[in-house]
């Protein structure tokens, strides 16, 4: 049997997602030598972001003492919140144990807040796990590269005795290895409809696109947007993109799912959203589902829009892209790599945060729907079972037969 210690410091829900993912389908699962993995996760809940950061590593090594010493671990994999170089040092019996750190995100590149973190103590504790660890992943080309361009800066702003190589050291152990979708996703495409693989396709979206006036459908086209009710998702574009399309085309037949986690602060720009949108008689799902009813959305949702300023891969758009819906996103963060440049509005690397430009995006945005509306521009949805768990298992396994035999 190969034990793994599974470590996630700030249990959020795709951390928790991922790391589900990894007992579900990868447990039993035998390396090349042909021992069967078998996982133990720890997890501390996703609060208190300061705190945790700093002090999970001090929550195990004494809240958990018993458990990290009840038996020889083959491998470690940490998600990026964990204090590894600490936990390694408290814990002695870790120190030598072959060990990934996984990064969802960054703390490099968030975008900038009156609510964001001022310290650079998240920053260093990412950085000093990372040289702990014997090899380090990242779900996103845009999150390594980030991670790597944030350290280099960081370091130059560091008064002395800084050693030669931590950025390069860094790059020479990473790679790139997306969370993967989960199998359920993909059983909600329209398989009458086959995702697509080009850029343009005669097989396109679930409505029909002979269309010459914007009231001609009898059933509404359907857009979801489902992410955190927070800062960094951009609810603002999502408003003026309403707008704009009130103002351009205020006819059309349309149905809207915001739908997503809240909490307690919420932006002011979904207030004026859902007015506007029950005044239009564009309203569908509003708020936070459970996932029956949110798995349901997606299996009848046309397009899946994301405004996002912040989104290291896009689970939520992907999720709905694997159930059948044709993304429609902003040409940023990691969007451009995983989807082609039809799927994407605005230039690249615009608009980092809504700024002068969020009218600009969101009429671009809105000249999309519209598009899609007519049938002048037909997309289906692109393919990516090359994200699907059943597809990258494999990978996962390599990853820890590698750290297992030591051949990293």
């Amino acid at each position: 049997m190969v034990n793994i210690l599974v470590l996630s410091a700030y249990d959020a829900d795709s951390h928790k997602r991922w790391h589900q993912g990894l007992v579900r389908y990868l447990k039993n699962e035998c390396l090349s030598f042909g021992q069967p993995l078998n996982f133990t996760v720890l997890t501390l809940p996703a609060r208190f972001f300061s705190w945790r950061i700093r002090g999970n590593a001090l929550s195990w090594a004494l809240g958990k003492q018993a458990v990290l010493q009840s038996q020889k671990w083959n491998a470690i994999i940490a998600t990026s919140m964990v204090d590894l170089a600490t936990l390694k040092g408290l814990v002695p019996c870790l120190a030598s144990v072959p060990t990934c750190v996984y990064f969802h995100e960054n703390q490099f590149a968030y975008p900038t807040t009156s609510h964001g973190h001022n310290s650079i103590e998240p920053q260093m504790v990412t950085l000093y796990s990372a040289l702990a660890a014997n090899k380090v992943c990242f779900n996103s080309e845009y999150n390594k590269s980030t991670f790597l361009a944030g350290v280099a800066a960081l370091l130059k702003k560091l008064p002395d005795q800084i050693p030669f190589g931590i950025v390069e050291n860094i790059q020479q152990k990473s790679q790139v290895l997306p969370v993967p979708i989960e199998p359920e996703y993909f059983a909600l495409a329209d398989n009458s409809q086959p995702q697509s693989t080009t850029l343009h396709s005669a097989d396109t979206l679930k409505f029909p696109r002979e269309l010459t006036t914007f009231d001609t459908l009898e059933e509404p086209l359907t857009i979801v947007w489902n992410h955190r009710w927070e800062y960094d998702k951009c609810p603002e574009l999502l408003l003026a993109i309403v707008q704009q399309l009130d103002k351009m085309a205020p006819h059309l037949n349309l149905r809207w799912h915001v739908v997503g986690q809240r909490f307690r602060q919420v932006p002011k720009a979904f207030e004026a959203l859902q007015t506007l949108l029950m005044q239009k008689n564009w309203l569908g799902e509003w708020g936070y589902l459970p996932r029956p009813e949110y798995l349901s959305v997606l299996k009848s949702s046309h397009i899946v829009l994301s405004t996002a300023a912040h989104d290291f891969q896009g689970l939520a758009v992907m999720d709905a892209v694997a159930a059948g819906c044709v993304p429609l996103l902003p040409h940023r963060v990691a969007y451009p790599e995983f989807f082609a440049g039809d799927y994407l509005f605005g230039s690249a690397g615009a608009c980092e945060a809504v700024t002068q430009k969020e009218c600009l995006l969101a009429e671009q945005a809105a000249h999309a729907i519209i598009n899609h509306y007519q049938g002048a521009n037909p997309l289906s949805a692109p393919n990516i079972d090359k994200l699907n768990w059943l597809t990258l298992k494999q990978q996962y396994a390599q990853l820890f037969d590698t750290l297992v035999t030591h051949q990293y």
